[in-house]
């Protein structure tokens, strides 16, 4: 059974960092694609990022370029946000997400929340301004 458990969320003033961890089991991730999701309250769930667990390759919304960094430890099955420069708009809960095979499909898909075939519970990230 997969598993997937987010951990490091908190309260942090606007300009601040928090570092975000999936810790995944339950099966061999090697051509999956991970992901970090996002939802505000009355919000719509957005994406944030992505990697490829076999090459590493990642992706960015652009609306966290240049400040998060995705990145994965495959020794340790885990995969992290580190979330620099956080602004308030950036408050949310936090999802980790698995796309199982997700190294064969197009990157437009992999932008969906659809397309993602597990889920951790979520981390709640708040921002003070």
């Amino acid at each position: 059974q997969v598993q997937l458990v987010e951990s490091g969320g908190g309260l942090v003033q606007a300009g601040g960092s928090l570092r975000l961890s999936c810790q995944a089991s339950g099966r061999t991730f090697s051509n999956d694609v991970m992901g970090w999701f996002r939802q505000a309250p009355g919000k719509e769930r957005e994406f944030v990022a992505r990697i490829t667990w076999n090459d590493g390759m990642t992706y960015y919304a652009d609306s966290v370029k240049g400040r998060f960094t995705i990145s994965r430890d495959n020794a340790k099955n885990t995969m992290y946000l580190q979330m620099n420069s956080l602004k308030p708009d950036d408050a949310a809960v936090y999802f980790c997400a698995c796309a199982a095979a997700g190294g064969g499909s197009p990157s437009y898909i992999l932008l969906k929340g659809n397309r993602y075939n597990y889920w951790g519970q979520g981390t709640q990230v708040t921002v003070s301004s």
